[in-house]
């Protein structure tokens, strides 16, 4: 039987505000544990909430920037469960009444394709504290730093039907939220979270499967691994005669493994009720506006400027667009080298390549977009060759050797393209290759290109790889004419 896959997302996004959602105490990460939760966050007797007004915004310009309705009336509510790193023994959240009501984002797949994703709702709410569970020898310690922190979670319809458009949903989601400035979505710190709601049902059906979620997923990849393993093991289990049951689950996306967590709960199990500690959020129409007024760029924006301005292909445009730290490094390294589509080139392949073998983020690169923008210039003016650059120059700038013209001068990396000093190599290389070139002019002169890499490879090393290229060809092609 042919199966297909039907998922849905709640995505969790930490809100960057500098306090709480309900009280003073900051939000800093990586503070000492149980540094940064006060009374209000704890819910000692006597203490009240006081919602904090920029999270209410952050979550309007999240509501404008995905199209989606904005609830000038919204209510918090109380779910009530119980566990260890929830102090209060509820949520505060937002179940009927939610901030943002349905909008349509546009996601675009790797195929070039592209496919809308409803959002179902997005609502604000407070985070909980963290489980530790390492270095305490058969026990668990609590941080409360995070308990009080502000999200906003993102409710998707259950449109996606494979790994690539969940995450291709989560990325466009990622590149929202930072480029808004409402999140520094920074997934290792817990700052962007994913529930991934999977069911499997047979080719054709328009009846859904029972579902199951997996939980906390702080990585694209993680979420991939995770929608595999869930996938894999429904189908298995429906073949077997089995039936799925509708739980929580968990995924270690170090070890690759899943396992059940609890049954799944309905709405009913938390006993929701609206928070008696805080009035209904009214907003005025005046403020809506001007904060649409006041949008900064949005990846779709920039994606398409970033093809009218500088001439770039819709698919690199759209890597380069999509997260604004991207975007910035892009723009800084052309404004240096003035070449957009190199610029575009080295950073898509060379540097994204560096940047996953080191498993470091673009903010964390060692090698900046201005010093980039000098090695570019150099290629282009004919300083460098390419394949130096790649191969000896990119490596020492990511060490942090020295700057670029230094390391050039320092290691004698400056290319030849004196024509005289080239005639000679290409002169010496022809004649101990007297056959090679009785071959290349009797060849067809469209069948050429292949034959010529066969005199280019001796040159280049000759010359220790930096004769000018283009000079070389050029030359080699006038001395083969028959």
């Amino acid at each position: 039987m042919q199966w297909e896959t039907v998922i849905g997302l709640e995505i969790h996004v930490q809100l960057c505000t500098g306090s709480k959602i309900f009280s003073g105490a900051a939000t800093r990460f990586g503070a000492e544990p149980n540094t940064q939760a006060c009374a209000i966050d704890l819910a000692m007797p006597g203490t009240l909430p006081v919602l904090n007004e920029q999270a209410v915004r952050y979550a309007i310009m999240f509501g404008l920037a995905t199209n989606s309705t904005i609830n000038l009336r919204s209510v918090f509510d109380r779910k009530n469960y119980f566990y260890p790193d929830l102090p209060k023994g509820y949520q505060t959240t937002q179940l009927e009444q939610p901030i943002v009501g349905p909008g349509v984002v546009e996601i675009e797949l790797e195929d070039g394709s592209s496919k809308n994703v409803r959002l179902h709702h997005a609502h604000l709410e407070e985070d909980a504290g963290k489980s530790l569970h390492e270095d305490y020898h058969g026990m668990s310690g609590i941080d409360l730093n995070r308990a009080g922190t502000p999200l906003i979670e993102i409710v998707t319809e259950p449109d996606m039907r494979s790994s690539k458009e969940a995450i291709a949903f989560a990325r466009k989601m990622h590149a929202i939220v930072t480029s808004l400035g409402i999140s520094d979505g920074a997934m290792a710190q817990g700052s962007m979270r994913v529930d991934v709601n999977i069911s499997v049902r047979p080719q054709g059906s328009d009846e859904l499967g029972t579902r199951t979620e997996t939980k906390n997923l702080n990585s694209f990849k993680f979420m991939e691994d995770a929608i595999r393993v869930e996938v894999h093991r429904q189908i298995e289990l429906i073949e077997d005669g089995g039936v799925v049951a509708q739980e929580t689950r968990l995924y270690n996306g170090d070890t690759g493994e899943a396992r059940s967590m609890r049954s799944k709960e309905e709405a009913n199990d938390y006993r929701y009720f609206p928070c008696p500690d805080l009035l209904p959020v009214v907003v005025d129409q005046a403020i809506v506006d001007e904060i649409a007024a006041s949008l900064p760029e949005l990846p779709d924006t920039r994606q398409k400027r970033f093809i009218t301005e500088y001439g770039l292909g819709r698919y690199d445009a759209g890597l380069l667009a999509g997260e604004k730290t991207m975007a910035d490094y892009f723009e800084a390294t052309v404004a240096q080298c003035d070449d957009a589509k190199l610029s575009a080139n080295w950073i898509t392949a060379e540097l994204a390549a560096a940047l996953n073998r080191h498993d470091i983020e673009l903010e964390d690169c060692p090698v900046s977009a201005r010093q980039l923008g000098q090695l570019i210039t150099r290629i282009i003016d004919g300083t460098v060759s390419g394949k130096i650059a790649k191969q000896e120059i990119f490596p020492a700038l990511w060490d942090g050797e020295a700057g670029v013209d230094q390391l050039i001068t320092d290691k004698g990396l400056r290319q030849v393209s004196d024509s005289s000093a080239l005639e000679q190599l290409v002169d010496q290389v022809l004649a101990d290759k007297a056959e090679q070139v009785e071959q290349y002019r009797a060849t067809e002169e469209k069948k050429r290109k292949k034959l010529l890499g066969g005199f280019m490879g001796p040159i280049m090393k000759a010359s220790g790889g930096q004769a000018n290229p283009a000079m070389v060809s050029e030359i080699l092609k006038r001395k083969l004419e028959p």
